[in-house]
């Protein structure tokens, strides 16, 4: 169910704006890649309406640039790489963005440990701002940017801000039972829908970036909203006041939520977006 602004505490002030973390992938986007007229609408009337608008993403920079562009977002804040990234858009700045805040880790002992369980698996590192450094080449459309082919020791080496593993062939379930088995108490790790693993520095998430932009911004707490699908948003729907799962969420995303609401495929994300407009902001 959506929002209701009045059922905010405390109430919002003329003086007051929001903080609205937004997943990106299976929240605003559907899975061929599509944000329909009515979603950037929709953020557009919702940015209008005292509400700081927060992508809040796994994606590098360099994937989520063309987002903010499709949904003309040209000045704010956006958290990447899964909360190791906070960068301010900027038109006049190179490529249109200033990067706030970095966090790194050496990703050395947790790739060391999953390589011992999956020899065979896809690694990559985040090269910031350029693409990624692979031991071998993922398939075309799954790393935004260049890979660039390094060894295991060299991808190793640098302390990084995201690192990638992906594991052709094998579930889920065993990609979460291997990492609760081996342990990876250094590091905070996302299992994607498919045989997918996300690993950035320990304690980082899209929750602790957006807490830090929500001090910076000095939005207060209860004015907090976060809406997401996937098992890297359960720390920010769990952070946030208000907070919604898609209908196409697994269950405990969903179980994180204060709320859910309908499927991407739906424009599901229109149910949270929509009791946050101003309604004396004219439509587009």
């Amino acid at each position: 169910m959506a929002v209701d602004p009045e059922e905010l505490d405390p109430p919002l002030t003329e003086n007051d704006w929001r903080l609205v973390g937004l997943d990106i992938d299976g929240t605003l986007m559907h899975w061929g890649g599509e944000i329909t007229d009515a979603v950037v609408e929709a953020v557009t009337r919702v940015r209008m309406s005292r509400n700081h608008v927060v992508l809040a993403t796994g994606r590098n920079i360099m994937a989520t640039m063309p987002v903010a562009e499709r949904l003309s977002i040209r000045r704010g804040w956006a958290v990447c790489s899964n909360g190791a990234v906070i960068i301010r858009l900027n038109p006049g700045s190179p490529g249109g963005y200033d990067i706030v805040k970095i966090i790194t880790f050496n990703p050395r002992q947790a790739l060391e440990l999953i390589r011992d369980e999956m020899p065979d698996a896809f690694f990559a590192v985040e090269d910031l701002g350029v693409g990624f450094r692979v031991t071998k080449e993922f398939p075309m459309g799954e790393l935004a940017g260049r890979q660039l082919k390094v060894s295991f020791d060299e991808l190793c080496h640098d302390d990084v801000t995201r690192v990638v593993i992906r594991a052709p062939g094998a579930e889920v379930e065993h990609f979460d039972d291997i990492v609760h088995r081996i342990g990876l108490s250094d590091v905070t790790y996302a299992v994607g829908y498919s045989a997918w693993l996300d690993l950035t520095p320990p304690g980082v998430s899209k929750a602790s970036a957006l807490e830090t932009l929500r001090e910076e911004l000095g939005v207060h707490p209860e004015h907090t909203v976060a809406v997401g699908d996937g098992n890297n948003d359960i720390e920010m729907l769990t952070w946030a006041r208000d907070s919604y799962a898609m209908g196409n969420a697994p269950e405990r995303v969903v179980a994180a939520a204060q709320g859910s609401i309908g499927p991407v495929d739906e424009d599901g994300v229109l149910e949270a977006l929509e009791p946050l407009i101003d309604p004396s902001r004219p439509s587009m």
